[in-house]
């Protein structure tokens, strides 16, 4: 039966391109939480010596959970004024 061999490697093109896509996604995944991770520990080296009650370790979750932030974003979310949101930005360092 030649024609069956021939059958079970077209399905499994299909099935082994859906598996590598899979690996490819988890090993990007994987690396942003690697990136994310690092970003994390650098920006809370800036936390050694703060007073207990700093906005700061609010801004590094806001920072960590959304791709663009703005100083009135910043502002609303931890309830503190843009000028204050814009000066907590620059205490972390970040862009």
């Amino acid at each position: 039966m030649p024609g069956n061999g021939a059958k079970a490697a077209v399905r499994t093109t299909p099935l082994q391109a859906a598996l590598d896509a899979f690996a490819e996604a988890a090993a990007a995944g994987l690396k942003e939480l690697d990136r994310l991770a690092l970003a994390r520990a650098q920006m809370e080296r800036r936390l050694r010596n703060r007073r207990k009650n700093s906005s700061l370790p609010a801004l590094i979750e806001l920072v960590l959970a959304r791709p663009v932030v703005s100083a009135g974003l910043i502002g609303g979310e931890l309830k503190v004024s843009q000028r204050a949101a814009l000066g907590l930005v620059a205490e972390l360092g970040v862009r």
